[in-house]
């Protein structure tokens, strides 16, 4: 409210007091000179009450327009930043499967070999040991006796499927007469374990073996 207002509202309240004052002076005066009843009446119609009513201030002019400003461009709209919410992926199940375990392989026994073959027998073999053995000196012939003959014979001898000499051919440095007398006896006493073939059947073979004659002394 500008000082002019107040000063005009002082002055309204001002008058309206010494316009009371006087009416009530003037009632009073009335009462105490014994006017009648009529008077005090037309006083108090004449008596005009008003209510003192504060009228509302003026509006406030508007504020004088700004000076011219630089006009400034409004700064660029710039959006808000993103925000990347790194979310946690969702834990996933593992489901554990049943531990089995290990199963050994089956032992498989390998089987056995089949048995050695027996050994082939591929020469006959005297069953009476050493030729020789076959000898003794009243084997001696009476004629190489005579003859004081002595001498060393070779025999090489075809031995049979049956174990028994089936031939004789004598060699060597003895007389004929020890040589026959050899292939004799040993045809007669030698026994052999026959060769045998690649199925192991027995078989013909040869054997050699030197006989030595000699006249004792």
């Amino acid at each position: 409210m500008s000082y002019a207002q107040r000063k005009e509202i002082s002055g309204n309240r001002t008058l309206a007091i010494i316009f009371v004052l006087v009416i009530q002076f003037g009632l009073g005066y009335a009462i105490v000179t014994g006017l009648a009843y009529n008077v005090i009446k037309k006083a108090a119609q004449d008596l005009k009450t008003f209510d003192v009513e504060e009228q509302p201030p003026p509006p406030e002019p508007p504020p004088p327009p700004p000076k011219d400003m630089p006009k400034v461009p409004p700064p660029p709209m710039t959006p808000p930043p993103l925000v990347r919410v790194n979310t946690a992926p969702p834990p996933i199940a593992v489901v554990e499967s049943p531990v089995i375990p290990p199963v050994a392989p089956p032992v498989i026994a390998p089987p056995k070999p089949p048995p050695p073959p027996a050994p082939r027998q591929s020469q006959a073999r005297s069953l009476t040991g050493s030729l020789q053995g076959l000898f003794s000196a009243d084997d001696y012939p009476p004629s190489a006796l005579d003859n004081n003959e002595q001498g060393t014979v070779t025999v090489n001898l075809t031995i049979g499927p049956s174990g028994r000499v089936t031939g004789c051919s004598p060699s060597g440095s003895a007389s004929s007469t020890l040589k026959n007398a050899t292939c004799r006896l040993v045809t007669a006493r030698a026994r052999f374990s026959p060769a045998q073939d690649a199925s192991g059947n027995p078989t013909t073979s040869t054997y050699s073996q030197s006989i030595v004659w000699r006249i004792a002394e």
